[in-house]
């Protein structure tokens, strides 16, 4: 097992292992462990009662954060016809069909969130291995896979700040919530929505106590235990 610096052994004494801290607290207590220079990012750890080998006991979604993730996310649609000047007037970076697939081939892969409409999707089928290695396929359930009609709000939505979740092998949940230079209130704003969405996705084979435990940390800082009854209840 690693061994922590100095720095990250003085900042840990902060952490009672012992209490499960309220959203307000444990990121008022986040940033007071932050001992680094740069702009750790915050994240949020989930231990799931969940067997991720059942098929009914899978969880995957998208956490929509009103404060976003500190950086500016480029969005590229799928579209053809009318759909590519919806999606150019509502915002997104890159937009096309053909074009855009070629240049994914030959290893084009500049973009944050890719949003699709379903006339285009057996076109970039083939694109699966791709995409799908880094999380970039277009996918109905996740919501980016959508009607013409609907791609205003889905660039909107995603301009502001995505965090995709799901389950892993070990049967946790880890995602961003933002970044440590957020002023608190914005981090506990995005924390709550983010426990909001995995509450919300609780898959149907969920059994017992849904999630075991939750902690947030930096980047580089000690975990911080969540007191999730409250949390839930705040939501």
């Amino acid at each position: 097992m690693a061994k922590h610096g100095k720095k990250y052994q003085e900042v840990v004494k902060l952490v009672d292992p012992t209490k499960a801290y309220s959203l307000q607290e444990a990121v008022e207590l986040a940033k007071k462990t932050t001992y680094v220079k740069f702009d750790e990012t915050v994240e949020l750890h989930l231990r799931m009662n969940l067997d991720q080998r059942s098929a009914d006991q899978q969880i995957r979604g998208i956490a929509l954060l009103p404060h976003g993730l500190g950086k500016k996310l480029r969005i590229l649609v799928f579209a053809q016809g009318e759909a590519v000047k919806i999606a150019e007037e509502a915002g997104a970076d890159y937009v096309g069909s053909e074009d855009l697939i070629k240049k994914i081939e030959g290893g084009w892969l500049d973009f944050d969130v890719t949003v699709a409409t379903p006339d285009v999707m057996s076109k970039i089928g083939k694109l699966g291995k791709t995409l799908g290695r880094k999380g970039l396929m277009p996918n109905p359930k996740l919501g980016t896979v959508v009607a013409a009609s609907d791609l205003p709000r889905v660039i909107r939505d995603a301009s502001k700040g995505r965090a995709e979740f799901r389950l892993d092998r070990t049967g946790n949940i880890h995602l961003p919530i933002g970044k440590m230079s957020f002023e608190t209130t914005k981090l506990v704003e995005n924390l709550s929505a983010a426990i909001e969405a995995i509450v919300k996705a609780k898959p149907s084979g969920a059994k017992g106590q849904y999630i075991k435990s939750a902690t947030i940390s930096t980047s580089m800082g000690p975990g911080i235990t969540l007191d999730l009854r409250s949390a839930v209840t705040a939501l």
